[in-house]
């Protein structure tokens, strides 16, 4: 599955207090295309993210996604989640280390 034996972020996840998370438009598709994504996974997800604010692309997002793929190089799905995050203002959690390290 989606989580199987990825213990950091199940650790992740288990600390985070859901109402006062957000995810972005980009965040939720990749979560729900994931090509061997079950039924109950998809349920799961969905019910996680019912418990968080989701967080639209604003005109103010497009922007800081534009700089982000200028200066950092990214791919725009990455560049357009950093972006939404600096633009509300709240930590991005990624377990993808090359743009932890970027951002």
């Amino acid at each position: 599955g989606l989580l199987k034996g990825n213990d950091e972020a199940i650790s992740i996840l288990s600390g985070i207090s859901l109402p006062v998370c957000g995810f972005s438009a980009i965040t939720r598709m990749e979560l729900l295309c994931y090509p061997d994504l079950t039924m109950d996974e998809e349920q799961a997800i969905n019910r996680l993210l019912d418990r968080m604010t989701h967080l639209a692309i604003s005109p103010l997002i497009e922007d800081l996604t534009i700089q982000f793929r200028h200066q950092h190089r990214v791919k725009l799905p990455d560049a357009i989640i950093a972006a939404t995050a600096t633009a509300h203002g709240i930590k991005l959690l990624t377990l993808d280390k090359k743009l932890a390290v970027k951002l």
